[in-house]
């Protein structure tokens, strides 16, 4: 299970910077560093697809085998973000892992990388900060089932859909 820590001082701040009913812009969702952190480690732990072909260009050796020009290989983002080489206790929550340059190139790669980058990356991160903003400033929540378990069939998905309840913060009169 993961729990994730939230920074609700950084959309508390954005909310009582914008006057009433004012929606979110680029400038704030640039604010949201420790946010944008949380988010990615997430897509580390439980990455949103569960690979992609790739056609070897060349002859090249991984390990002890030889892989012959043409053949079609599969990655698997799951392993390759939990590689503890590259991520230290890779079963660890932990945001801290983006700060600065972030991760080597290549070694987190929920919306894969280089020239075959997802188009969608940036409207997916505008998404995942807009919701995070507006569940964390109007919103309490519990787990309905708190230890819930987390299946892979072939993209991680929690068992029961997640079921929470929100409560709507109080308003001041």
């Amino acid at each position: 299970m993961i729990v994730i820590p939230l920074n609700i001082k950084e959309q508390t701040e954005i909310a009582k910077a914008k006057p009433s009913g004012e929606l979110l812009n680029w400038d704030d969702l640039r604010k949201m560093k420790y946010s944008w952190n949380v988010a990615c480690e997430v897509l580390r732990m439980r990455p949103p697809t569960v690979g992609a072909f790739r056609v070897a260009k060349t002859d090249f050796t991984y390990g002890s085998f030889t892989i012959p020009k043409g053949w079609k290989l599969h990655y698997l983002p799951h392993y390759t973000q939990r590689n503890h080489e590259f991520f230290p206790h890779p079963e660890k929550f932990d945001p801290s892992r983006f700060e600065g340059a972030g991760p080597a190139p290549y070694t987190f790669v929920p919306f894969g990388g280089g020239a075959r980058m997802c188009p969608g990356n940036e409207y997916a991160r505008a998404e995942i900060l807009v919701f995070m903003y507006n569940i964390v400033t109007r919103y309490n929540w519990e787990r309905l089932i708190p230890d819930e378990k987390v299946v892979i069939d072939p993209l991680p998905r929690p068992v029961h859909g997640l079921p929470i309840k929100l409560i709507p913060h109080k308003t001041e009169a």
